[in-house]
């Protein structure tokens, strides 16, 4: 499998998960905001925290998938590095608010961990072809004086 391949599918598993998590923190808040590793949660009506969260999340998804699907690799590996400030942030909110490290670094850490990798690896193949291709590009004719 090529690094191509390999990069395109984990490019799509991430903006598949971002935009699921963000569905399911909009459809089902319930479920998925006790496990964020926060200790408490605020008294009242955390709602609109919970779909603001979700509509973020999904907004990044599709970010990523628009890029995938029009071909923009370069840009697709600036994007995945720019986002994975989302999960560090919140890995930082739950260790900054005294939550569960586990979820901290397990969950958010790692998700942003991913995300670095992965644009990484597709900024390491887009400077490969780039690099490939000129040198297979005929060099310009001289201009006569």
């Amino acid at each position: 499998m090529s690094l191509k391949n390999i990069n395109t599918v984990l490019a799509t598993a991430v903006a598949l998960l971002v935009i699921s998590l963000g569905a399911s923190y909009i459809l089902t808040p319930e479920t998925l905001a006790p496990g964020f590793g926060l200790p408490n949660w605020p008294a009242g009506d955390g709602g609109g925290f919970l779909i603001a969260k979700g509509s973020r999340e999904i907004a990044m998804g599709l970010v990523l998938g628009i890029l995938l699907v029009t071909g923009h690799r370069r840009a697709l590996g600036w994007a995945l590095l720019m986002e994975a400030v989302a999960p560090f942030g919140d890995m930082t909110t739950v260790l900054a608010h005294h939550g569960s490290m586990a979820t901290a670094f397990g969950v958010h850490g790692l998700t942003s961990a991913l995300m670095v990798a992965t644009g990484l690896l597709i900024l390491r193949e887009t400077s490969k072809a780039r690099k490939s291709q000129e040198a297979a590009a005929p060099a310009p004719a001289a201009q006569p004086a």
